[in-house]
Formats: structure tokens, sequence, C-alpha cells
């Protein structure tokens, strides 16, 4: 169908048409959905997929749409600068918005639930295509739509102490990835919010946390780095990533429980990985 089918729809608030069936309405956002055309992809796909999910439209057919979803974070996966980034980008914000409509409602069972985390944190761990906004086609954003995915995936009441620390390790590894290129479209803010969640579940208890941070910590001194590098693309995503944490926790309006114990944790490793920087000579590097 044309994009002036779709222009009506959004006009009349996203109501589902009734001159076609949801079958063939769901195929075309789905293929929409990995078009390099952001009005097709952002201004109509995904809100119309979103908003049908969040009124219960597919209540009765979440776990076909999630899985639907699921299988296009495998499209094109291992490429890089190229259009099918929007399709697995965009299938992991849509599979988010079915575990979001899940945590609400509790439609289907741990078993899915737990499919959809393992085929999320494995997407999230093979993308190699990490850029942020592209000319001309607007936001692939790959690994802040799985940030955001991992968010949701923490409030899930499937998700008990020891799935949410996987969450974190996966965050981790993918933030330490020595290969990845330096990420600057706020994407390190995105997985710092991810944690949060991770965090307000208040069930990952410091014992955890603190040799996780310092894992982190360990990727992010420019200063204790060697090599042909530069060091700051090397750290620049661990270092971003403690700075965006630390500020969250300190600002958040509904902090975790283990905030103000992480917090000390989290000014040490800044403390260590800046050092230079906080003595009254500075550095000269």
């Amino acid at each position: 169908m044309v994009i002036g089918y779709w222009r009506g729809v959004l006009k009349t608030g996203l109501e589902v048409p009734v001159d076609r069936p949801l079958d063939d309405l769901t195929a075309e956002l789905t293929t929409m959905l990995g078009s390099p055309d952001p009005e097709q992809r952002d201004g109509t796909a995904f809100p119309a997929l979103s908003t049908w999910i969040e009124r219960g439209v597919y209540d009765d057919l979440l776990a076909g749409l999630g899985d639907g979803m699921a299988a296009g974070l495998a499209v094109g996966i291992g490429e890089r600068d190229t259009d099918t980034v929007f399709r697995r980008s965009f299938s992991v914000l849509a599979l988010a918005e079915c575990l979001a409509r899940d945590n609400q409602q509790y439609l289907l069972p741990g078993t899915k639930i737990f499919e959809w985390g393992d085929r999320i944190a494995s997407w999230f761990l093979r993308e190699q295509d990490t850029r942020g906004y592209v000319p001309g086609k607007g936001w692939a954003h790959a690994l802040a739509h799985g940030s955001d995915a991992i968010g949701t995936l923490a409030h899930s009441p499937h998700f008990a102490t020891n799935e949410l620390t996987v969450l974190l390790d996966v965050l981790a590894d993918r933030l330490l990835m020595q290969e990845s290129e330096l990420l600057v479209a706020g994407e390190t803010d995105r997985m710092a919010a991810a944690t949060m969640q991770i965090l307000r579940r208040n069930v990952v208890s410091l014992k955890v946390l603190e040799p996780w941070v310092m894992r982190i910590a360990q990727a992010a001194n420019p200063f204790a780095h060697s090599g042909d590098l530069d060091p700051y693309l090397v750290t620049g995503n661990a270092q971003a990533f403690l700075r965006s944490l630390h500020l969250q926790l300190q600002l958040a309006a509904s902090p975790p429980q283990v905030r103000p114990d992480l917090i000390l944790v989290l000014v040490e490793a800044l403390k260590e990985t800046n050092s230079p920087f906080l003595t009254s000579q500075g550095t000269h590097n």
C-alpha cells in the first residue's frame, strides 16, 4: 500500500482499519519497520505497532507478533553500514513493546519471555552496525534500542536475581568489546538507563555490583592504556558509561535501594580512572 493509506490511518488516531485483515496490515507494517525511509519506519510503522500493542489489539496474538519481531533481529546480522540495520533496530523496539505489554498483563509463559530475552542478548552482542543517526535516513541506533529492550526485560516478573545479573553482564560485555567504535549518540546513556531499570528491581546486591563496576573501570582508564591506538578511543565507551551511571544514580527521581553504596563504588572508580585531572597540577599529555 502507498504511504498515503497509512497517513490516513494516522489521521484517525491509529484506529485499526476495518477494510483489511489485521494479518495483512501487520505484515505491511513489519516490512515498513525496516524501511530506510524515516516516514515509513519512525513515523508510521513503529507508532502503529506500538500503539496497537499498548491498546491490546494483539493480546491474543502477542506470542506470534513477538516471534516475528525476534526473527527480524537476524535480518542482515553481521552487516555494517547497510540498510538492514533498520529492520534489526526497530524490530527490537517493537519486541520491547511486546515485553512491556506482558509486564502489565501477564499474557505469556515465562518460557517465551526467556526465549525472547536470549534472542535479544545474542543479537545485542553480535550487532556490528553501531551507527546512530544516518543522514537522509534517520536513526539507526541499534545499541540504544537494544539497551531500551534490556531495560524492559528487567521489569519482567519472570526475571529474578540470576536473570538480572545476566543482563548486567550482557551490557558490560557489549560495552567492553574491543572492536567496538566510540559510541557518540547517547548509547552509553541508554545502557546506563537500562542498568538503572535492573537496579530498581532491588534484588541485585552490592556484592555482585561492585566487581561488575570494577570490571568496567579496568577498561575505562586512558592513563593505564598501552599500545599504538588512541587510548581515549579504546577506553571512551567504558568511561562514558561510568559517568552516565553515576549521574543517573545521583539525580534519579526514584532511586534503587543500593544507591548510597553504589555511588561510593562509582566515585572510587571515577577517581581511579580520572586521577590526573583531580590534582592541582592536572595533566599535560
